[in-house]
């Protein structure tokens, strides 16, 4: 099945529906289905991990996606397997997480780790056409940097024939985050040990010119925030 791009539709509730498969049993109280921070959790991350069955047996991949309105897309050769098996009908799941921070408890029972995690459930819709193919080939180059499109080539028939992009619905879909301190057992909190939340963040370094780099554009690596 293919799809044709049109201007994504304007949702007609700010909390997606509860289905059986996303339904969060443990740790309900960490689960959301809020729209406006499940697309955040996604717009933030360029990595997430897509898998499915193949040949009967499960598979998974890293890919970069980004997001249109209400579906989320990836893109890969077009000779991979798990995303051909995904065009051809299977269904797939897809998962981000943010990883903020480590907590660390007084007891090693409840150490644990403040994230953002966002899981989707659907099967994807393969993008056939050419002026599809390049439109999402425009949107995942500006995800990485906006502008940039503008300012570099754009891929020839053969690449984007070399190319799969496939877009899932944001239909099947829940959040879930877990923020602030350690939550230790009442009797563990006079325990002589320092206890708290060691932070992490993602943090870009300074851009590394390319060995072959066009004269006079030395040092105009972009520095990302």
């Amino acid at each position: 099945m293919s799809e044709t791009i049109a201007k994504p539709k304007q949702p007609a509730s700010d909390q997606y529906e509860v289905y059986p498969d996303t339904k969060i049993v443990r740790g309900p109280k960490r689960a959301s289905y809020d729209r406006k921070l499940v697309h955040g959790i996604i717009d933030d991350a360029l990595i997430c991990h897509v898998g499915t069955v193949v040949n009967g047996r499960p598979a998974m991949i890293p890919t970069a996606h980004w997001r249109v309105g209400e579906r989320i897309y990836i893109h890969g050769a077009s000779k991979n397997r798990i995303l051909a098996a995904i065009a051809d009908g299977a269904e797939a799941c897809l998962c981000i997480t943010h990883l903020d921070g480590l907590v660390m408890a007084r007891s090693a029972f409840h150490h644990s780790a403040n994230y953002r995690s966002v899981v989707i459930y659907g099967k994807g819709e393969l993008v056939s056409d050419e002026d599809g193919k390049m439109e999402h080939s425009r949107l995942f180059v500006e995800k990485l940097e906006p502008g940039r499109w503008e300012t570099i080539r754009e891929p020839n028939k053969q690449e984007l024939k070399a190319t799969m992009f496939l877009g899932f619905d944001l239909k099947e879909v829940s959040a879930k985050v877990r923020t602030g301190d350690p939550v230790d057992d009442d009797e563990d909190y006079d325990w002589d040990v320092w206890a708290g939340v060691l932070p992490c963040a993602t943090q870009w370094g300074t851009p590394i010119d390319d060995a072959k780099i066009k004269p006079g554009f030395e040092g105009k690596g972009i520095l990302k925030s």
